[in-house]
């Protein structure tokens, strides 16, 4: 698959030669798992979902990974469910809406593509100045909590949230929708669906998780498992049983009661009183 694989073995000598040669081995869909002692040596290749579990099922955790988002078989998110990775990840995408989601799992750095010589060398610096604060007598967690705190806030001033979709339509037609034109997104029969406020609805490639991660929070509130709802398209609510919210929509042709969860009940209420 690598023309350049063959080579790695002789990549025996020096971090400042691997630095120069990941920006040609990272290609799409593939992990990367570094191994850090004085020598860097690559020691696993993973493609998927399931490998992935697999192999750190069996082996023991490694000093660095490098991570795309779109695997072969899913989002690169989902083995965060199955394992726990408590090492540094420098996550490798084209898209940069992931950028939130990657430094809630131990996410270092985060690379948007094409990925550059200085992208790959201001990366291992990073990793480089998080090992020299950990202090000798150990408290890694509380170095790697602060750390991590200051990426995210540094991150939250350069997050690019969606402001247009484009829906395909019958034939070959795309139909350009800002997000001011959609009331809602729900699942029905397995597929997400946009509801725009005329109240047609279209169906829609990403699912509700791509959705939260990629709409500015402080319009699309998930009430449920089913609804992502725009903050605008509410026109009023009412108090349901087992203390629940009903949504009452403007403009809304659905007969479907849409209910807020019991669990995120006070958030919903903290989320649509609070400035957007």
């Amino acid at each position: 698959m690598f023309d350049c694989l063959e080579q790695l073995e002789l990549f025996a000598a020096c971090f400042l030669q691997l630095r120069r040669t990941l920006v040609d081995l990272i290609p799409d869909r593939m992990f990367f798992v570094v191994d850090k002692n004085c020598i860097i040596e690559i020691i696993a290749i993973l493609d998927s979902i399931n490998s992935t579990i697999e192999w750190f099922g069996i082996h023991p955790m490694p000093e660095l990974v490098f991570m795309d988002i779109h695997l072969a078989d899913g989002s690169a998110f989902e083995i965060f469910d199955h394992i726990s990775i408590t090492c540094p990840i420098i996550f490798t995408t084209a898209y940069d809406e992931y950028a939130l989601r990657a430094f809630k799992v131990n996410s270092i750095d985060y690379l948007l593509k094409p990925i550059g010589k200085e992208d790959i060398e201001h990366a291992f610096e990073k990793l480089d100045n998080l090992q020299d604060t950990i202090p000798e007598n150990g408290s890694r967690r509380e170095n790697k909590e602060e750390e991590l705190l200051h990426l995210i806030h540094s991150l939250k001033k350069q997050e690019n949230y969606k402001t247009h979709f484009l829906i395909p339509i019958k034939g070959d037609k795309l139909l350009p929708v800002s997000i001011d034109m959609i009331q809602l997104f729900y699942i029905k029969d397995c597929q997400v669906k946009a509801v725009l406020t005329d109240g047609v609805e279209y169906n829609f490639s990403l699912t509700l998780d791509e959705l939260v991660d990629c709409l500015n929070p402080s319009l699309f509130f998930r009430v449920n498992r089913q609804f992502l709802i725009s903050r605008e398209a509410i026109k009023d609510l009412d108090l349901w049983f087992n203390s629940r919210l009903s949504i009452n929509l403007h403009h809304s042709r659905m007969t479907e009661k849409i209910l807020v969860s019991k669990a995120r009940v006070a958030e919903f209420k903290e989320w649509f009183s609070s400035k957007k």
